[in-house]
């Protein structure tokens, strides 16, 4: 066996050759190149601490024992990561699995051409059963129109919140909002209302940057309109998807938002305002509302903690509101990428069995807190049900979480630690959010069509998402009305909307 390498490695030369399922030249380093059993797992991912892990860290070692076999892991700065990837997929030295950081256009093309195995019947066998996933969902929106060519790396599905000052609130008589009507008035009095006590006309309700991308990116705008029942991105209707934004609930939802800007209720500024700022208006008693993850509520919380105000009293957090035609969440896609396994590396249904109960075993409660936390008893503590980190060992714990976590799948559910929150009141905020998670996913609208690739889209989907998100703030500005706003639509329907419409339903109806 070859012992563990866990150094970066320098970059390949392209060789001009595609990845498919016939190139059986490379064994990748495992020692399986001529169909025997893998004697060692060589995995690609990327890093994000300031140096990869080397070669005698503790987190590989037990990692390896986990797995039964070496891993050789090869770590890629991940600013480079994916012209490795390229690099990687176009030589003929592959690795046993690689992190597959999103389904770009030549990863699909050679994962349909044979390049990558289909595991989707393996998943679903029980064989392996640390990678059955928890939601079906996310899966889905994962697979490449259906066929699952990798083992998702799973995030939070529901992480869009409602965040409010909870002293505004307090001070004109509001309580925190459960319906869109409901947000609206409280966006009314924190703009007209004095909510800040002071005298002055100097407030407005709701916070808004600059949203980075068009349609279907999470945006403030999308959440809400997804609360009117819009549908996310994409809506089945009768069998049938169509876009979002041709539904009457879409254009239902624009008024509302429209209603808001004019009215004075969101800052002048949300068409331009930096969204590395967006925290500072809240802190500065300017606005008082952010529609954005759970997260930023647990940053503003820090912040105001570290102006010596209570947290408790300064913020406050909803999930999901009660739109006029129903009660709708919208999640995330639930996954940051996948772990693929190339059939060049891996040649046989006995190798792939290897590679996949390794990866079994890493995902196991033991392998998620070693890529996770780190080593128990070196760098983290057990402390009521939470990883107490140690700070002097903060350098290796970021090197774990910031190399050793890109490896994590946690499909099955999360099982390793959180971190230890500091107070009782952060521990009771963390309780609240995830009961909010539970409640909302009851709810959570699923994009349909996630996990369907139009070619024409993959070409120019960017284009077309921009035609529409640049004409809802033209339309919430007032600069284009209902007919400009239909003309938008037209636009991106002769643009290759129409295409992408009629590519996606194709494979929509070939998944039955």
């Amino acid at each position: 066996m070859k012992k563990q390498l866990l150094a970066p490695v320098a970059m390949l030369a392209a060789s001009g050759l595609a990845l498919t399922a016939c190139s059986g030249g490379s064994d990748g380093g495992s020692g399986g190149g001529d169909g025997g059993d893998l004697e060692s797992l060589t995995i690609m991912a990327p890093y994000f601490a300031e140096v990869p892990p080397e070669s005698d860290d503790p987190v590989g070692s037990g990692l390896s024992d986990l797995a039964g076999m070496p891993l050789e892991v090869q770590w890629v700065p991940n600013s480079s990561y994916g012209e490795r990837v390229n690099t990687v997929l176009a030589g003929d030295d592959i690795p046993d699995v690689m992190v597959i950081t999103g389904k770009d256009q030549g990863f699909v093309a050679t994962a349909e051409a044979g390049g990558f195995w289909d595991l989707t019947d393996h998943l679903a066998s029980g064989d392996y059963p640390n990678l059955v996933t928890e939601n079906p969902d996310v899966q889905q929106a994962a697979s490449v129109n259906g066929t699952v060519y990798g083992i998702y790396r799973a995030r939070d599905v529901i992480r869009s919140s409602v965040i409010l000052r909870a002293d505004w609130l307090e001070n004109v008589g509001l309580d925190a909002p459960e319906t869109t009507e409901d947000l609206a008035e409280i966006a009314r009095a924190f703009t007209e209302d004095d909510p800040d006590g002071n005298g002055e006309d100097d407030t407005y309700g709701m916070i808004a940057p600059q949203w980075p991308g068009g349609i279907g990116t999470s945006s403030p705008y999308d959440t809400i309109e997804v609360w009117y029942g819009s549908g996310n991105v994409w809506r089945d209707e009768g069998g049938e998807l169509v876009p979002a934004f041709t539904t009457p609930e879409w254009r239902e939802a624009v008024e509302f938002e429209r209603d808001l800007v004019q009215n004075g209720y969101i800052n002048p500024d949300y068409a331009t305002m930096d969204p590395g700022t967006w925290n500072e208006p809240f802190l500065n008693g300017e606005g008082g509302i952010i529609l954005d993850v759970q997260s930023r509520a647990g940053q503003l919380r820090g912040l105001f903690t570290d102006a010596g105000e209570n947290p408790d009293e300064m913020v406050t957090m909803v999930g999901q509101l009660e739109g006029p035609n129903g009660t709708f969440a919208l999640p995330t896609t639930g996954y940051a990428g996948f772990l693929a396994i190339p059939r060049s590396s891996v040649q046989t249904e006995e190798q792939l069995d290897q590679v996949l109960t390794a990866l079994n075993e890493l995902n196991s409660t033991e392998g998620q807190i070693l890529m996770n936390n780190g080593i128990e008893g070196d760098n983290f503590e057990v402390v009521d049900g939470y990883a107490q980190f140690n700070p002097e060992r903060q350098d290796f714990t970021d090197q774990v979480t910031g190399a050793w976590a890109q490896l994590g799948m946690n499909v099955n559910e999360y099982t390793a630690y959180s971190p230890l929150p500091e107070t009782d009141s952060d521990v009771a905020f963390n309780e609240r959010r995830l009961e909010l998670q539970a409640e909302d996913l009851e709810n959570a609208v699923f994009n349909p069509a996630a996990g369907l690739v139009s070619d024409t889209y993959t070409t120019n989907g960017t284009q077309l998402d921009n035609i529409i998100g640049d004409a809802r703030i033209q339309y919430l500005a007032g600069q284009i009305d209902d007919a400009g706003l239909d003309a938008a639509i037209e636009r991106w329907r002769s643009s290759g909307g129409d295409a992408v419409t009629e590519e996606v339903n194709a494979l929509y109806d070939e998944l039955g």
